[in-house]
């Protein structure tokens, strides 16, 4: 592709119609609670049209759960829906070092984009800008690289904005209850996801009067969940509500709440997966709501790792070149707008 410098290179007219933000902390507040998550690749569009034959690189670490086996699938699943498209996955490895070797060796058969999920982002930056040095096209998913050189696109779901969702759903229910306790069960605090998630709901909390009174961190893991949410109820007798970081983990928490038989509050999830979703839809545990973290982001990045192998742009924005970053908004899912979200959901 030669120069892929955003000053130089401009793209023609065709496009998709992606419904992304392209800001941070961009969630959904009550008001627009069943707006659409901003994640459907939306088909029909002149995007469709084939176009020249790219080869797509792909690496994204191993499906330890639910979430990671789901970018894997939407990925595959995507590129599969065009025929101009050759998908070339490798395997990331255990570790970012085995990554780096399989997208060296991916850079050496030249293909035209590479969408990338690293197993770290600050570790996998320069192999991107290794890429985007020969010409390759990185669309860096989800796990930003620490320099902006590395990759032509990133796109990436909005943590600070799951927690500012999960923050209004929370404060719409307990409002005008200042002493409400509430709890939260984050993922790996290591992370600086786990961070923004974090800080967006205590932020939002703050506006309704309210704060975390209550709070572990898990590892994304459903033993992880299950033994640090029955460490969390032990803690605290009571509770209004509860956030759980990640839908994965959720199916431990929900197990500890069930074996500690409480049902005096209410939950809110997080990433939106479909058994997250099903519990909201049977309205049967206290689960309530979940806020979306859709790793049908993947699909959307093959779309754009596509036009911008082909020469092309997003034709319902007036500017010519695909966007340097795009952050998906975090939806609030409930009983009355979970139909219109199940089609979405992984299964943890």
């Amino acid at each position: 592709m030669g120069d892929l410098s955003r000053r130089r290179m401009l793209f023609g007219g065709a496009a998709l119609g992606a419904g992304a933000v392209l800001a941070g902390c961009t969630s959904n507040n009550p008001s627009d609670s069943n707006n659409d998550n901003g994640a459907q690749v939306k088909t029909g569009s002149s995007n469709d049209a084939a176009g020249k034959a790219v080869t797509i690189g792909f690496s994204a670490p191993a499906a330890d759960h639910g979430w990671i086996g789901a970018i894997t699938a939407n990925a595959k699943a995507q590129a599969a829906k065009f025929s101009d498209v050759t998908f070339k996955p490798v395997d990331a490895g255990k570790d970012a070092p085995a990554q780096i070797a399989a997208l060296q060796s991916l850079i050496q058969s030249k293909p035209d984009a590479i969408v990338l999920l690293p197993q770290d982002g600050a570790q996998l930056t320069a192999v991107g800008k290794q890429a985007m040095d020969a010409g390759i096209a990185v669309i860096n998913l989800d796990r930003e690289f620490t320099d902006p050189a590395a990759s032509f696109t990133l796109i990436k779901g909005d943590n600070c904005g799951m927690g500012v969702s999960a923050g209004h759903y929370v404060g719409e229910k307990l409002k005008g209850n200042p002493n409400a306790i509430i709890a939260e069960v984050a993922g790996i605090d290591e992370l600086q996801l786990t961070k923004d998630r974090s800080k967006g709901f205590a932020d939002t909390l703050k506006n309704y009067g309210l704060k975390v009174s209550h709070r572990v961190a898990a590892q994304f893991t459903v033993q992880s969940g299950q033994s640090q949410t029955a460490n969390l109820l032990q803690a605290a007798p009571k509770l209004d509500a509860v956030w759980n970081h990640d839908d994965d983990q959720g199916i431990g928490v929900l197990a500890a709440i069930q074996q500690a038989g409480r049902s005096e509050f209410f939950m809110v999830g997080g990433a939106g997966s479909a058994n997250a979703m099903r519990a909201i839809q049977e309205d049967n545990t206290v689960l309530k709501a979940t806020v979306t973290y859709s790793p049908s982001m993947a699909s959307s990045a093959v779309s754009i790792a596509r036009l911008v192998a082909q020469g092309r742009g997003l034709s319902d924005f007036a500017e010519r070149e695909v966007p340097a970053s795009i952050t998906l908004a975090s939806a609030t899912i409930t009983k009355e707008n979970v139909g219109d979200y199940l089609p979405l959901g992984f299964e943890s």
